[in-house]
């Protein structure tokens, strides 16, 4: 086993540190400075690094929260323990900013050390497994027996040009499964096209999948390709294919029939040498019963049929996508990846997912933008899987509680957690610089820049999950309803920054004072 490395220029701390571990069979390493740790990991690859790294924060010749950062360069996936004294607790925010497991206020309980130190070791070494089975999966569908079944059905059909249909829940991945066939077929050479048919307006839609000639309809003034033509020599994908309008079924119809179809206001044939992959979350059959939906056009459609599993039904899959999403999230950001706790896994994967896997990956994204540390734990999961799980959620504080609004929040958060992801309160922001009689230690300007960014990344990332939340939700004033928020939070915002002085405010934002005032009996804000 690799050592656990300790750096602290206090040799009683390295004592008790060395022999409680030791006695615990857990081999130690001491270093009394941060450049001794950047020497011994400069010693070459034979060399055996670290385990975990315990580290105090205030040093001779450099500062632990120097160190986290230069050694999470070389080590991301390195699990570090800072060790501070009570005063240099705002010091372990910073901490944790940068990538830190947990930190260890001094002075400690000794058993409570070692535990500490004993949990990062067994996170560290299930992270190394879980990182060797996401790098070996070559594509990340699931190993549940249920897509075994869909994995096997792929690559049955992976020298067919057959017409697929595709069935499952929203957010179950039928995309994903349609992009999979595509890549492995005989087409994969070409392009892949995908049109959801129940987001584009019945109007337009036509339009969208067969084109339209110069002069066609006012506004046309060019002629325009449709799907069908841009999906030549490939792949077209139909999602939602049983919200299509009746009258348009007829022409699908006709183009799977003879190959064949008319751009709107043409008079020429047009080929299409198309492979056409459909699917839906609804019951085409029943569709069909209800005559909302056409028999020949469904048989046509259902040569071969693929069902998706709900993400319910192969529970086994959710440790694997979220360590995936919760990696893909925090590249996405730019930060650390957050590890989570066996206990807050474990309620996930009792959890029903409504919203299936696409809502397992809006939860991972809101875990890495909302979760306080490096480890998620059962208090850091949202609101909707806690309270799914019988957990009692606690109310929101009144520091925490969003300022009220007049839209509804759904999804994946609840009002004052949506509300702080996509609009963090300024006070929030750190000073500008902190006094010495607080810390010790003037916190440097390029710690501020660090947690502005990292703000500013979370407010990109909470607007998105929000923004997302609602669009799923079908609401269809979703622009309205952000928008009054944002703009109620920035002008109390800026009113609180002035003390109520409103031509201040206006100046600060950059508008007029006819604006702010407006705006102010708009949003009912006097």
């Amino acid at each position: 086993m690799k050592p656990i490395w300790i750096v602290d220029d206090d040799q009683s701390i390295r004592f008790v540190l060395e022999k409680a571990l030791l006695r615990e069979n857990l081999p130690t390493r001491s270093f009394t400075n941060p450049q001794e740790v950047l020497n011994a990991l400069n010693e070459g690859p034979d060399s055996e690094g670290p385990q975990i790294l315990v580290s105090d924060i205030r040093m001779p010749g450099g500062s632990g929260l120097d160190l986290l950062e230069k050694v999470k360069e070389r080590l991301p996936g390195l699990p570090v323990i800072i060790m501070t004294a009570f005063s240099d607790l705002d010091s372990a925010v910073s901490a944790f900013q940068g990538g830190a497991f947990e930190y260890l206020p001094k002075p400690f309980d000794l058993t409570k050390a070692v535990e500490l130190i004993h949990r990062a070791v067994e996170e560290s070494q299930r992270e190394e497994v879980a990182q060797e089975s996401l790098t070996a999966a070559p594509e990340m569908l699931g190993q549940a027996p249920a897509m075994q079944d869909v994995f096997r059905a792929i690559g049955r059909l992976s020298q067919s040009n057959v017409t697929v249909l595709i069935t499952g829940e929203s957010g179950s991945g039928k995309e994903l499964v349609a992009r999979a066939l595509h890549k492995h077929s005989p087409r994969s050479g070409g392009p892949f096209v995908a049109i959801n048919t129940a987001a584009i307006p019945k109007d337009l839609l036509e339009s969208e999948l067969f084109g339209h000639e110069r002069g066609a309809f006012t506004g046309a003034q060019t002629m325009r390709r449709g799907r069908f033509e841009q999906a030549e020599g490939g792949t077209l994908f139909l999602d939602e294919i049983g919200d299509m309008p009746f009258d348009l079924q007829t022409r699908l119809l006709r183009v799977l029939s003879d190959g064949h179809f008319y751009r709107v206001g043409g008079h020429s044939a047009v080929k299409a040498n198309v492979r056409v992959i459909a699917a839906t979350h609804q019951n085409l059959e029943q569709r069909v019963k209800e005559g909302g939906f056409r028999e020949d056009l469904f048989h046509r459609l259902n040569v071969i049929r693929l069902r998706l599993p709900a993400l319910r039904e192969r529970r086994e899959d959710v440790p694997m996508l979220t360590r995936y999403f919760l990696q893909q999230s925090a590249k996405q950001l730019g930060v650390e990846p957050k590890r989570i706790a066996d206990a807050a896994l474990q309620l996930l994967c009792g959890f029903d997912f409504p919203g299936n896997v696409r809502q397992l990956e809006n939860v991972c994204h809101w875990l890495t933008v909302m979760a306080p540390a490096q480890v998620i734990d059962v208090k850091d999961l949202p609101p909707e899987v806690l309270s799914g799980a019988g957990v009692k959620v606690p109310a929101p504080t009144q520091a925490e509680a969003a300022p009220p609004v007049d839209a509804p929040v759904s999804g994946a958060m609840a009002a004052g957690d949506a509300e702080q992801a996509a609009f963090p309160p300024v006070a929030s922001l750190p000073p500008a610089t902190e006094s010495a009689s607080d810390t010790g230690v003037p916190v440097p300007p390029s710690d501020r820049t660090h947690a502005v960014l990292a703000l500013s990344a979370a407010w990109d990332a909470g607007l998105q999950a929000e923004a997302r939340s609602l669009l799923e939700s079908g609401r269809t004033d979703v622009w309205d309803a952000l928008t009054q928020r944002f703009e109620t939070t920035l002008i109390q915002t800026a009113l609180a920054y002035t003390r109520g002085r409103r031509i201040e405010a206006a100046q600060k934002l950059g508008i007029g004072r006819n604006t702010i005032t407006r705006k102010i009996q708009e949003l009912n804000l006097e």
